[in-house]
């Protein structure tokens, strides 16, 4: 998580001085990030994995992520409401930040899957595909629950390696967009795509967590697709075509 953040922060002060913005608001910006994010995806897990968890448990154990725990979508969700309140504070472009900062989330999630594989969590099903993965260590099994000794997809490879392709898909639309809002509304439209073709082959989710055949992340993925949509379509509009000569 910490190579997410000093990555992402440098990449997007990169593309932050061909809109003009400093690097200190970079910084304020990912800093109310960082922590929204985080308290957005232990919010989330806590409530998706309560009965398997922390039903019983001393309240110290929702906090402790120490003990892992992240949900990646309520990370988004938490940091995208508390950067955007910054954004507003700080009186800054709402849309131009957003474009600045979207290709340096995707880089973000290549680590945070790099994190997930070395912890066992956010693990796949079993498989007899080539490239199957078998976790050994006790200790990802009493984190995570992780089958030890079993083949299984390696999800987080899987949706690392898709991130860091959507990071450079957007860091060069980045350089070739026709609208302010054009990056983030990609972004929201493209990771909704991957990440629900990613969950078809997780196995981390016991059946409490499906409903109508879908999973906690896919759900998640449909109104994040149509923000995406209407977001692009908004904004491509609103901005002024000029006249032919």
């Amino acid at each position: 998580m910490a190579l997410a953040f000093l990555f992402g922060y440098w990449t997007a002060t990169l593309r932050g001085r061909r809109e003009n913005i400093s690097s200190d608001a970079i910084i304020t910006v990912v800093t109310w990030l960082m922590v929204g994010s985080i308290i957005g995806a232990r919010a989330v897990y806590v409530a998706t994995y309560w009965h398997e968890e922390f039903a019983g448990q001393s309240w110290m154990e929702i906090i402790a992520v120490w003990h892992g725990g992240l949900v990646y979508y309520g990370g988004l969700i938490g940091g995208l409401i508390a950067g955007t309140l910054c954004v507003w504070w700080k009186k800054m472009p709402l849309w131009k930040t957003a474009d600045v900062l979207a290709p340096s989330i995707a880089l973000g999630s290549f680590f945070g899957r790099a994190g997930c594989l070395l912890n066992g969590c956010c693990y796949g099903r079993p498989t007899d595909v080539p490239w199957a993965i078998k976790f050994t260590n006790p200790l990802a099994h009493d984190l995570s629950n992780t089958p030890l000794n079993v083949p299984l997809h390696p999800t987080q490879i899987y949706d690392g390696l898709l991130n860091l392709g959507l990071y450079v898909f957007l860091a060069w639309l980045f350089r070739h967009k026709k609208f302010d809002g054009e990056i983030i509304a990609t972004y929201l439209i493209c990771y909704a795509i991957t990440r629900s073709i990613v969950e078809h082959f997780r196995g981390d989710y016991s059946n409490l967590h499906y409903h109508l055949g879908l999973t906690p992340a896919q759900w998640i993925s449909v109104p994040m697709f149509i923000i995406g949509l209407a977001l692009a379509a908004f904004l491509s509009r609103r901005t002024e075509v000029k006249p032919a000569q």
